[in-house]
């Protein structure tokens, strides 16, 4: 596997090895050994998987209690991914990184506890997996506001994205609960 560093010093990508040949190709899509020797030590409890059409966008969700660390991957299409900082005593609080993950480039995006996650649907649709540190726990969950101006996401999607109650719900970064 391939770590490659975000401006966020606590998010990665991880590209793995894929082997592939006129019958196919096989690549680990999770090693436990290799992201600990890169110092992430990560237990996973969940595993969740959802599918979504075009500009569908999910996020800027993450849980205040139970708080999760999640390592997000695309099965099929390709999805705008973006990570927020929320923990007020880091130096880059506020600040985000976003990445492209796809099928094809069989890219995951390792999102720590303490910051927010959320993605557009950029092809047809996309199924988006990823593993959790903590259960989801809905009492917790929080969503900042996809186009805080605050942020200043620039978010690939013409028009208004398709979103849920709870994501049209979102609050802008300064109203939001934050980490210490």
């Amino acid at each position: 596997m391939k770590f490659i560093k975000s401006s966020l010093p606590d998010v990665l990508i991880v590209e793995p090895r894929v082997f592939g040949d006129e019958r196919g190709y096989f690549h680990e899509s999770y090693n436990e050994r290799e992201l600990e020797k890169r110092g992430l030590r990560a237990h996973f409890v969940q595993d969740n998987h959802s599918r979504s059409a075009r500009n569908v966008l999910r996020g800027l969700h993450y849980q205040i209690r139970q708080v999760q660390g999640k390592l997000v991957r695309v099965t099929a299409g390709e999805v705008y991914d973006v990570v927020v900082d929320l923990r007020r005593s880091s130096p880059t609080f506020g600040k985000w990184v976003a990445t492209v993950l796809s099928a094809e480039n069989r890219r995951m995006c390792w999102v720590p506890p303490g910051f927010a996650h959320g993605f557009l649907v950029v092809s047809d649709y996309a199924e988006v997996q990823y593993k959790t540190t903590d259960y989801w726990a809905p009492q917790h969950e929080r969503c900042i506001i996809w186009n805080d101006p605050a942020l200043g996401i620039p978010w690939p999607v013409n028009g208004t994205p398709a979103l849920s109650a709870k994501d049209r719900a979102g609050v802008p970064l300064r109203e939001a609960e934050v980490f210490p």
